[in-house]
C-alpha cells in the first residue's frame, strides 16, 4: 500500500521536534500504516477518520487477540498524529480525544541475577578474535547500561579510555557521559588493540564494534550473539540484550546507588521511568530475606 504523504510529513515533524530515533520513527510509521490500511477497507483516507471508525478498528484488533498494551501503543501513535493534524489545520477536531486507553498492568522488566551475569560475561573465548569482541560488548553493556542501539552505534570518538568514560548520544539527541569501569575498560582495550584490527584488515571505519564483513555490528547480530551465549551458559530465561541494561540498573540499586544517579546513567528524561527498577530491587531483597532470615 502506498503511504499517505501526510504520514511522512508527520514523521519528519516528529524527528525535527523530538529527535526520535530511527526505531521509534519506524514504530510510528508501522502503526499509522496499519491504521491507513484498516481505514482504506472502510473507504476512508486517514485524515477523514472519525471516533467511531477508530473505535471499530481498535475493537476488531482486540477481538483478534491484541493485548491491551498493543492497543495502548496504537492509541499513543494515533493521538500524536491527529493532534498534529489539528495543529496544522488539516482537520477541525481530534477523533482520538475522547478515546481512553485500556488499563494495562505495568510489567516489571526482567533482570538477570549477578551470578547469571558473571556466567554470561565469562562465556566468550577471549583467545579468539570473535571472543575478544563479544566479551568487550557484553562487559561494556553491563558496565554502562547502554541501550542496544547506543552500543552498536558507538564510534571511536565516543570512547575515552584515558578517562574511562563513554560518550553516548541517547534518545532526543541528548548526550551523556557514562563511566566504563575496570573490567569493561580492560576488555575494550584488548579488543581495540587485538580483535578489531583483525576484523578490519586495514579497512577504515569509525564503528567500534565490527564484524567479519568489515562493517558495524547490527542490533540483530548482537541479539543472536547474546542468545547464543545464554544457551551456552544454560540461562533458561528468554534472554534479550536489553536485559543487560535492566540488570545494570537493578544491581546498582541493590548495592545502594542513588536513584537519580541511575537515572542519569540510563539517560532517562523522567525519574518515574527509572523508579520501576526499585520494585525489582525490593523483590530481590524480599527473596533474600525469606531465604536467609530465620523467621523469613
Amino acid at each position: 500500500m502506498k503511504e499517505d504523504p501526510v504520514i511522512e510529513r508527520f514523521l519528519d515533524n516528529l524527528w525535527a521536534e523530538r529527535g526520535l530515533s530511527d526505531n521509534s520513527l519506524q514504530s510510528y510509521r508501522h502503526d499509522l500504516l496499519h491504521l491507513q490500511s484498516r481505514l482504506t477497507i472502510r473507504g476512508k483516507p486517514i485524515c477523514d477518520a472519525t471516533r467511531e471508525d477508530l473505535l471499530a478498528i481498535l475493537a476488531a484488533e482486540m477481538q483478534q487477540g491484541k493485548s491491551p498494551r498493543s492497543i495502548s501503543r496504537y492509541l499513543s501513535a494515533y493521538r500524536q498524529f491527529y493532534r498534529w493534524l489539528v495543529r496544522e489545520g488539516k482537520i477541525d477536531s481530534d477523533p482520538v480525544a475522547l478515546i481512553e486507553s485500556p488499563k494495562t498492568g505495568r510489567g516489571l522488566p526482567k533482570a538477570l541475577t549477578e551470578e547469571q551475569v558473571e556466567s554470561l560475561l565469562a562465556a566468550p573465548d577471549t583467545g579468539t578474535t570473535l571472543g575478544l569482541r563479544d566479551k568487550a560488548m557484553l562487559e561494556l553493556m553491563y558496565a554502562t547500561g547502554l541501550r542496544v542501539s547506543e552500543l552498536v552505534n558507538l564510534e571511536l570518538s565516543n570512547i575515552n579510555l584515558n578517562q574511562g568514560v563513554v560518550r553516548v548520544m541517547g534518545k532526543g539527541r541528548k548526550e551523556r557521559l557514562v563511566p566504563i569501569g575496570d573490567e569493561a575498560h580492560e576488555s575494550l582495550k584488548a579488543y581495540l588493540s587485538g580483535g578489531r584490527p583483525e576484523f578490519l584488515q586495514g579497512v577504515q571505519t569509525d564503528s567500534v564494534f565490527v564484524t567479519n564483513r568489515k562493517s558495524g555490528m547490527t542490533r540483530q547480530a548482537f541479539w543472536y550473539m547474546v542468545r547464543r551465549y545464554a544457551l551456552q551458559c544454560d540461562i533458561s530465561l528468554k534472554l534479550s540484550p536489553h536485559m543487560l541494561r535492566h540488570s545494570f540498573a537493578t544491581h546498582l540499586l541493590n548495592h545502594g546507588a542513588d536513584l537519580r544517579v541511575v537515572q542519569l546513567l540510563l539517560g532517562h528524561s523522567d525519574l518515574s521511568t527509572t523508579q520501576i527498577y526499585t520494585h525489582i530491587a525490593r523483590e530481590g531483597l524480599k527473596r533474600m530475606h525469606e531465604s536467609h532470615h530465620p523467621r523469613g
